[in-house]
């Protein structure tokens, strides 16, 4: 009969055949080392859509204003980062966080918008 080990601490397994960890801890101990590396970029991801839409939500109070790009980058704004596009018949283009959007306008400065839901 083959001694199975626990892939995390090498302890030896008792119990099921198919058993590979010895407990609990090192079960989520393992798969956190394995999945470490993509919860960082979904986790820095996440925070930069939190921060972008902060900062649409805080500059927009009344559901529609004009900010200059100059005031979201001061505030930290990343336009990379938006969780959809909407593009209307006449072709603007409007960027969404969330809910909060934004259009490009002429001379650097933005329409912020709240789509309600």
């Amino acid at each position: 009969m083959e001694i199975k080990k626990c892939l995390e601490c090498s302890e030896v397994i008792k119990g099921r055949v198919d058993k590979k960890y010895c407990s609990d801890y090192c079960r989520n101990a393992y798969n956190n080392k394995v999945n470490k590396h993509s919860k960082n970029l979904i986790r820095n991801i996440n925070n930069r859509l939190r921060k972008n839409y902060k900062i649409l939500s805080e500059l927009n109070s009344s559901g529609k204003t004009k900010v200059t790009r100059t005031k979201l980058y001061d505030k930290g704004f990343d336009f990379q980062f938006f969780t959809s596009i909407y593009k209307t018949k006449t072709g603007n283009t409007y960027y969404y966080v969330y809910n909060e959007g934004y259009l490009a306008l002429e001379n650097e400065v933005f329409l912020l918008i709240k789509r309600e839901a």
